[in-house]
């Protein structure tokens, strides 16, 4: 017969402790410190990016929306 294999004792987490809210604050204001934030130049132009992205798949929506109106105006041979 095989040799059992000794049963390691499963390790348990800790229990975690409720912090108080200045405990909270502080550590979110140690986070905000090691944010990297954009220079102006940085900004405008990530701004732009997101705008001309936003712009652009609007009208990609409204040509999809636009050609299945048509078609479904076509099937169903309704016009408005």
């Amino acid at each position: 017969m095989e040799k059992e294999k000794a049963k390691k004792p499963v390790p348990v987490a800790p229990k975690k402790q409720k912090g108080s809210v200045k405990d909270y604050f502080k550590g979110v204001r140690t986070e905000v410190k090691k944010v990297v934030w954009p220079t102006r130049k940085e900004l405008v132009s990530y701004t732009g990016v997101v705008l001309f992205a936003c712009v652009l798949l609007g009208l990609g929506i409204w040509l999809v929306d636009s050609a299945f109106l048509a078609s479904l105006k076509y099937v169903l041979n309704i016009s408005f």
